[in-house]
């Protein structure tokens, strides 16, 4: 059977999956009943300086995207961190932490932007226990406009610079939690490298708006009619989330640097696939939030089944693995030619196929009268469009034609790789010659 333990900057977890800094983590009772549950490890939701409390909003916290089916895709969240004591927080986690050696426990961290907060409460933290830290440089509301969490994390001398900080008064491991609110997640990435972090994690929410009241005519959710701008998170966030995890992890600047990843990780594919990636564990909150502590259970057994299927007896046999595979657009094979090809005996004739591609893609499916409908090989691209609105899975493929084949849209003979670097209409390339 697959060996789910890992080992993230030391420190070792039964499995990859963390609970992440939110509401699932803000208190003893949470944390205790996800451990129970089976969790690997939390993140403590973020801790501030020692001092009054900050204010959360009493009405609605969390506006949502859901799907045809009701089914959640993403919240938006207004909560702000803990508006628990510090020191109630800190003698929690001290507790937790004893009873629950084997289970990494990491706390989140946001204090004002100057060393003297910083160095204060870094050793309260460090007597809990605790695994290490993980710094909240991406909290996009609330915080934000008090110069702290994205407002920190959009700024690489500001993660250079407080990183260090961490690095010189704090003994673990560091984790710099980055925002994806930037327009290149290797800018900050690189400077927390550079302040000698330990890892990174990400990404954090999504500055949004997720819907409006067209009634009150206001963005929910509304608090006494006003509404504000928050944080996006769940399954809709993943892809944006894999392609920031794929490019830290193929940066030549930061590659090697331990990432945790977050974003929409809803099922054991989720966490495989971040994990290919390059991940070496993830982080989880909607998820959670949505179907409770007990779904880390199919996460395990879903993760531990596929490895085994796969002969990966631990998770560093596959962790990065897929990294090298993912490449610039620059550097795909222009001689990789595909065709669509419908499966008759499994289409349900409902035409989704050939309406996308008659009105918004290359004309090249043919309905008949019995509505049978068969690809136009001189006409299709390959774009792949049809296989995603199909309703019917495996029902329509693309298949490959082989090497000295003769594509029937462009007459050309598939031949070896060649890329747009070597491409004829490349005036970067015509220039060069």
């Amino acid at each position: 059977m697959a060996d789910l333990t890992t080992d993230f900057l030391g420190i070792t977890s039964p499995n990859p999956f963390w609970l992440a800094s939110a509401p699932p983590t803000d208190k003893e009772y949470n944390v205790r009943r996800a451990f129970e549950a089976g969790w690997g490890g939390v993140v403590w939701k973020t801790l501030g300086s020692e001092g009054p409390p900050v204010v959360n909003v009493n009405g609605p916290r969390y506006g949502a995207v859901w799907g045809a089916d009701r089914r959640l895709l993403g919240l938006n969240n207004i909560e702000l961190i803990t508006d628990r004591d510090l020191f109630t927080n800190l003698e929690e986690i001290t507790r937790v932490k004893k009873d629950y050696p084997d289970r990494a426990l990491i706390v989140s961290l946001m204090v004002p932007c100057d060393e003297a907060s910083w160095k204060a409460i870094l050793p309260l933290v460090e007597e809990t226990g605790a695994d290490g830290i993980e710094l909240n440089f991406g909290c996009p509301h609330g915080m934000a406009e008090r110069g702290m969490g994205s407002a920190v994390g959009q700024v690489p001398e500001y993660i250079t610079m407080v990183t260090e900080w961490c690095k010189t008064y704090y003994s673990k491991p560091v984790i710099v939690k980055l925002t994806p609110n930037i327009t290149d997640i290797r800018h900050p990435a690189r400077a927390a490298h550079a302040g000698k972090c330990d890892a990174v994690s990400l990404i954090n929410t999504i500055n949004s708006i997720t819907s409006v009241n067209l009634d009150m005519l206001c963005p929910e959710p509304m608090i006494d009619g006003k509404g504000t701008h928050g944080g996006y998170c769940g399954p809709a966030v993943k892809p944006i989330a894999l392609n920031m995890v794929a490019e830290i992890a193929r940066d030549p600047d930061t590659r090697g640097l331990p990432i945790s990843a977050i974003g929409g990780v809803t099922t054991w594919r989720d966490a495989a696939e971040f994990m290919v990636m390059g991940a070496g564990n993830v982080q989880v909150c909607t998820a959670a939030m949505t179907y409770g502590f007990k779904v880390v259970q199919e996460m395990i057994s879903g993760l531990s089944q596929w490895m085994d299927e796969k002969g990966y007896a631990a998770t560093s046999d596959f962790i990065g693995k897929g990294v090298p595979n993912v490449t610039d657009w620059q550097y795909l094979n222009l001689n990789y030619v595909t065709k669509a090809r419908i499966n008759q005996d499994d289409c349900i004739k409902c035409g989704r196929c050939f309406a996308a591609c008659e009105d918004t893609s290359h004309q090249a499916i043919a309905m008949s009268d019995d509505r049978t409908f068969t690809v136009i090989e001189e006409e299709c691209v390959a774009c792949n469009l049809c296989v995603n609105v199909c309703p019917v899975e495996g029902c329509i493929d693309m298949v490959e034609l082989d090497k000295g084949a003769v594509d029937p849209r462009t007459g050309e003979t598939v031949g070896d790789y060649a890329n747009w670097t070597t491409h004829p209409n490349n005036p970067s390339k015509v220039a060069a010659e």
